[in-house]
């Protein structure tokens, strides 16, 4: 007999959060050095309710400062990046729809090599700083552009603008690297843009965590409104949503929630391309379900590719976006295999 829906998508979320804790823990306990989950509980322990367990400095300093709080962030990343997926594709009616669509990515790279290479900000502005006023400017011209023209209507305007956006930052950032950088600044540069979280502490994970739940909140606020804009923006506005504040403040914080993510982490992609399709085969399309199992989905995937990342090759961490790409890639086109099938 089978489940009600209600306790299908409760069943669903406990295993996800289930499996997410474990990946947590897994991301945390794995790596060069090896640390056993007793210590684990004891570092825990000690900083959160003062235990006074006697351990190794190095064994404490791992498990806190780096890998749980690179565990964190992930896991923050991955779910901003599946929410913002989940929204731009339902606003967009676009199912190739991603953050990236923005152009925020490219305009974060640009804002990251201005940082790293030519000096912007003499030495006040952090690489994460300059990438967020890049991505921040990137979407502030597409958002311009989009609302100029008057060539393509409805969605097609800002995919367009998003592309052409995108195009511009890349070139610049192409620009930069091969004029002014050297080959190790060029090296760290490529390797920060595929994704790396080697450098995140805790005061990311201060603006990660409550960014992406600011994102959940606002997204969930507005859960009616997505159901309804899957049916086109007429019939939104048919019954009673004023589409145009509502696709201002939707796109908005998607683009705040991928500006931050993208400033802290690089630009990781497929997580919001992915996520939202395979939220969608195992809860549906009603969006009071299908943001959070596509948040908490997200999270685990991205843990779950760090954890890879660092395991893969013995000695060496591999950028984060090389792993969703290798994997994201084969499930989108499964993905895309089965609705066609389905037709």
């Amino acid at each position: 007999m089978s489940l009600p829906l209600t306790a299908r998508v409760a069943l669903h979320a406990t295993w996800v959060c289930a499996l997410l804790l474990l990946t947590v823990l897994a991301g945390v306990a794995i790596g060069e050095t090896s640390i056993s989950l007793p210590v684990i509980f004891q570092v825990l322990a000690n900083k959160l309710f003062s235990a006074g367990f006697a351990l190794d400095p190095i064994d404490e300093g791992i498990v806190w400062n780096y890998r749980l709080t690179r565990a964190i962030v992930a896991a923050a990343c991955g779910a901003g990046l599946a929410m913002s997926g989940v929204v731009l594709q339902s606003l967009l009616r676009n199912p190739l729809a991603d953050p990236y669509l923005l152009g925020i990515s490219a305009g974060a790279s640009t804002g990251a090599v201005m940082v790293a290479i030519i000096g912007l900000g003499a030495g006040v502005l952090s690489l994460s700083m300059g990438a967020f006023i890049g991505a921040i400017a990137a979407f502030t011209l597409v958002a311009l552009l989009a609302r100029s023209t008057s060539a393509v209507t409805g969605s097609g305007q800002i995919i367009l603008a998003g592309i052409a956006g995108s195009q511009l930052f890349n070139a610049l950032t192409s620009f930069l690297i091969t004029k002014s950088a050297t080959s190790e600044q060029a090296r760290g540069i490529m390797f920060w843009l595929l994704g790396n979280l080697s450098g995140v502490r805790w005061h990311a994970a201060a603006l990660a965590v409550p960014i992406v739940l600011l994102g959940l909140a606002v997204f969930c606020w507005h859960r009616r409104a997505l159901d309804a804009f899957t049916f086109g923006s007429d019939s939104a506005a048919a019954l009673g949503i004023p589409v145009r504040r509502v696709q201002a403040t939707l796109i908005a914080t998607a683009a705040l929630v991928t500006a931050v993510m993208v400033s802290l982490v690089g630009s990781i992609g497929f997580v919001g391309l992915v996520i939202p399709h395979a939220a969608r085969l195992l809860v549906g399309v009603r969006h009071a379900r299908l943001l959070p199992v596509s948040a908490l989905s997200g999270a685990l995937f991205l843990v779950a590719a760090d954890v890879v990342s660092r395991i893969l090759i013995k000695g060496q961490v591999l950028p984060i976006g090389v792993i969703t790409a290798l994997v994201g890639a084969p499930v989108f086109a499964l993905i895309l295999m089965r609705g066609r099938n389905r037709r």
